[in-house]
């Protein structure tokens, strides 16, 4: 019988690929390449102010553990201000999700994708940077947001307007 066993994954505190993504801070634990596709991992540092627009991915199942900070979570559903230690689960289907960080501290969240993909939309908008370094979230004029739009598609994402959930 064949060993089928596979090597532990393991990531230390400075290691992992790190993006600037829309001001905040994306540092890659596990992607589809470590995982054969099955999940991805992703540590994010979301500074004031910071957090994606209004989006939707029908095909993965996105969830978030609040490490530290809060941030604000607004669905088609409502809602819910995130604290430190709260859970979020968005499921597949396609609803249309945001959040934001409403405070005045850094918001630390831990963000697992089933199946990967997501981490892949990251590592082509993003902009390398080191582990907990910050850059300034990039202007969007319409031509930049049709090239972010077309690249989203390609990874699954649907992008909405920002005031889109009210």
């Amino acid at each position: 019988m064949e060993n089928h066993k596979k090597q532990p994954i393991t990531v230390g505190p400075e290691a992992g690929k790190s993006v600037s993504v829309g001001g905040s801070t994306y540092r890659i634990l596990a992607s589809g390449k470590d995982t054969e596709g099955a999940f991805a991992t992703i540590d994010m540092l979301i500074p004031p102010g910071g957090g994606p627009g209004p989006h939707a991915h029908a095909d993965f199942d996105e969830t978030f553990y609040v490490i530290e900070g809060e941030v604000e979570v607004r669905s088609e559903f409502g809602t819910y201000v995130a604290a430190k230690g709260s859970y979020i689960t968005i499921p597949k289907g396609g609803v249309v999700h945001a959040f934001k960080n409403k405070s005045e501290q850094t918001a630390h969240l831990l963000c697992t994708v089933v199946p990967a993909g997501l981490e892949s939309l990251f590592e082509e908008i993003g902009q390398p940077v080191a582990v907990g370094q910050f850059l300034p979230p990039a202007r969007l004029d319409e031509a930049t947001l049709k090239k972010l739009q077309a690249i989203a598609e390609k990874h699954g994402q649907q992008l909405f307007p920002p005031n889109y959930l009210g």
